[in-house]
């Protein structure tokens, strides 16, 4: 039998929120709406020792652990029922070395923490679309953004992890230190510890020449055709995903065309400033416009573009496939179902992942996926429960469109709860690799709300 929480509240430095503690509602919720749990406590965790000591607690009183960083767990790994949770969110810091072109991230920040820092110095690295996803639950799977054409996924780019182990060690994981952990925490998501502090390589990327442009839904066929043919050679440094989108309040979008369903065009060119122009100049050609927003501007605010539209509290269920081909018929299945968006806040967006990320091989990492071309994430996102049935037949209809067109396995990132079936499909050959490592840093699974790899 493991110590009580008195006991805990006196190894750690963080707060120790229980069901009885006037702040624990507040401490338990998550940013999906969806998920209404109860853990038995929240540990405020504000270093590695604390990270330590909340592990061993869960561990020796055989409790369910839930590891929390940015929240942004669409499942709700990072809560569950009558066990503990590690909120990382105390554990902000960034540190940026500008000689050597890195940064040390810690557990908790945000992908907004990691660009303010960074942007400072006219540097960045591969972070993900929404400023507010958490830099650990990214990394730990993949990571797919605007600028992993050119720099990589943003694992590709992980130099170290610091891992507090299931059995409460503090390691220090990286191509030369416990490198079986540092390969599978490069994709393979939380199964193999809690990741104190990411060491990141940093890219020479201050302001982008980007943002947004809209075309009608007839369109379609025409801006995906156009977009296959564009990315499979186009310079490394641009980068550009298709989205079904419903038209929001936005000044450069005509006032009749608010709530209309379009599809756009997402674009980051992270070149020279003054080639930006010939360099989305293709995009631009491929349709009719109904309206546009390109210019200069800093990289962290295109990373923040999405925010105001997914904040805390919505209704979540996503699923995401990768795809070699954008085929024709994949193309009559986004014809098909993109346009029925439901609401502003859902979105569907088609990643490439081709130029760096090919450049990897299919082993050298937990994620398996090198060959594929893109990646189909159907993100339902919506504010009022009532339609929660509507909204999930929507993505899961969706999914089931694509599916046939696609590989096996996804992203684990955007995968629902209902998605552990896809575990083995989504790291192929990678997968028994990953079971010798998970049997070597956690054999009695302490670590399993996730996409969980059983030992």
């Amino acid at each position: 039998m493991g110590i009580t929480v008195a006991q805990l509240r006196e190894q750690v430095r963080g707060a120790v929120i229980d069901r009885d503690d006037p702040g624990f509602d507040q401490a338990r919720r998550v940013y999906n709406a969806m998920i209404d749990r109860r853990p038995q406590v929240v540990v405020q965790c504000r270093n590695a020792g604390d990270v330590a000591a909340a592990v061993g607690y869960a561990r020796d009183n055989g409790l369910d652990l839930a590891v929390r960083g940015g929240g942004h767990s669409v499942p709700g790994f990072g809560t569950c029922d009558d066990g503990v949770v590690i909120d990382l969110a105390p554990m902000r810091g960034v540190r940026v070395v500008p000689g050597s072109r890195t940064a040390q991230a810690e557990g908790g920040a945000t992908w907004g923490d990691v660009d303010a820092a960074t942007h400072a110095f006219g540097l960045a690295t591969t972070g993900g679309i929404i400023s507010s996803t958490g830099v650990g639950g990214l990394t730990l799977g993949g990571g797919i953004g605007h600028l992993a054409r050119g720099q990589g996924l943003t694992c590709d780019n992980l130099i170290s992890a610091d891992v507090v182990t299931a059995g409460g060690e503090l390691v220090v994981a990286d191509e030369h230190r416990h490198a079986d952990l540092f390969w599978a925490l490069r994709g393979g998501g939380g199964n193999f510890g809690v990741v104190t502090s990411f060491e990141f390589r940093l890219t020479p990327v201050r302001d982008i020449y980007g943002g947004l442009i809209f075309f009608e839904l007839d369109q379609i066929p025409n801006v995906l055709r156009a977009y296959r043919e564009i990315i499979a050679d186009a310079p490394e440094r641009l980068s550009m995903f298709p989205a079904f989108q419903i038209a929001p309040p936005l000044p450069f979008i005509p006032q009749d065309r608010h709530g209309d369903a379009l599809i756009a065009i997402v674009a980051c060119w992270a070149g020279p400033i003054d080639a930006g122009p010939d360099a989305v100049r293709p995009l631009r050609d491929i349709a009719p416009i109904v309206a546009e927003h390109l210019g200069p501007m800093p990289y962290p605010l295109l990373n923040g573009t999405f925010d105001v539209l997914v904040p805390p509290g919505l209704q979540h269920y996503w699923k995401a496939n990768f795809v070699v081909e954008l085929t024709d018929e994949m193309i009559a299945a986004h014809v098909e179902h993109g346009p029925r968006v439901p609401v502003v806040n859902s979105t569907v967006h088609i990643y490439p992942i081709n130029g760096a990320c090919h450049r990897v091989a299919p082993d050298a990492t937990a994620f398996a996926y090198r060959d594929a071309n893109f990646a189909t994430v159907i993100a339902g996102m919506w504010p009022d429960p009532a339609d929660n049935a509507a909204n999930i037949a929507w993505v899961r209809d969706y999914y089931a469109a694509t599916a046939p067109h696609s590989e096996e396995g996804g992203y684990v990132n955007f995968m629902a709860g209902d998605d552990q079936g896809r575990i083995k499909a989504n790291y192929r050959g990678n997968y028994d690799r990953m079971v010798q490592v998970k049997r070597a840093y956690d054999p009695e699974n302490l670590f399993h709300l996730n996409q969980n790899v059983r030992p």
